[in-house]
């Protein structure tokens, strides 16, 4: 079995499963890492960039979908934070349907699935509006929001063409269906669809299909390729393996990956925790950038 990683400018690692050093990862159907103690692990602090520079950025985002260039852009930073924990504490502490410790690099445990192939079928599953699942009529209102209703509609329309590069007979399973996701301790509710299309001979070319389909769109935007070039002006910093993937396959019947989002990445003495969200032209600046901050957090 292979395990592999992909950062968000392409660069990529591979190795056997059994030859991985310093490297845990974990799959709702399989796990390679060990058994350890678990921590009641908190962010004790957290140093979000300046709202200035974050205004900044948000009207330059608005500026270019008014010209055309973008409909949504992800839109991300990083956040200073201070934790009781250590990257693998995070890890073995953490509920997430995806998990993955890197070299004491960074750890991620996160709740969205990238592709999933199963036989000779792919799967992706995007992830684009969440609601606290304590408000009175939350089910209602996140499928009522309108601008929800759109954001998520750009990247299912996204995914569909993503699929028919490398697939055939592309369609969509669900639209916009319910699951719930714990994130620290709240309850929350998550908006997501499926999207499946047929593939033809996919374990003998498995990575370079995969390139073809990254950076993944929920974390990118549309036009895909305009829509990077405005975030890698916009951000101004590097996102590394942050809205990366990383997956295992066993390259005969099965591959399965994930967004790497919920991410937190160690610098020299620093942690760093990179968080996001879709920009459209109905985004309110407070009310993002407030889910910018919202987003950082442990879910145990």
């Amino acid at each position: 079995m292979k395990f592999f990683l992909i950062d968000f400018e392409g660069n990529i690692f591979i190795e056997d499963v059994k030859n991985l050093k310093n490297i845990y990862f974990s799959f709702p159907t399989f796990s390679n890492a060990p058994s350890l103690p678990k921590k009641e692990c908190k962010i004790l602090k957290k140093e979000p960039i300046p709202f200035k520079r974050y205004k900044k950025a948000f009207n330059r985002v608005i500026e270019e979908i008014k010209k055309g260039n973008t409909y949504l852009l992800n839109l991300t930073f990083p956040t200073k934070i201070k934790t009781n924990c250590s990257l693998l504490e995070i890890f073995s502490s953490t509920n997430a349907p995806f998990k993955l410790y890197f070299k004491d690099q960074f750890v991620c445990f996160s709740p969205e699935r990238f592709v999933k192939i199963k036989n000779n079928k792919i799967y992706t599953y995007p992830m684009k509006g969440t609601i606290d699942a304590s408000i009175k009529n939350a089910k209602k209102i996140i499928l009522s929001n309108q601008k929800e209703l759109a954001e998520h509609t750009m990247v299912v329309d996204l995914l569909r063409n993503d699929l028919g590069i490398i697939g055939r007979k592309v369609r969509v399973n669900k639209f916009r269906f319910i699951s719930k996701i714990k994130a620290g301790d709240k309850e929350l509710l998550q908006v997501s669809s499926e999207i499946e299309a047929t593939l033809d001979n996919w374990q003998t070319n498995w990575l370079e299909m995969i390139l073809k389909l990254l950076p993944a769109g929920s974390i990118s935007g549309t036009p895909k390729k305009k829509t990077i070039e405005i975030i890698k002006e916009v951000e101004g910093y590097k996102r590394g393996f942050y809205t990366g993937i990383f997956g295992i396959t066993d390259e005969k019947t099965f591959l399965d990956s994930a967004v790497i989002i919920r991410y937190i990445e160690k610098n020299k003495n620093e942690l760093i925790y990179k968080s996001g969200g879709g920009i459209t032209i109905d985004s309110n600046l407070k009310s993002e950038y407030k889910e910018l901050i919202d987003k950082v957090y442990i879910p145990i």
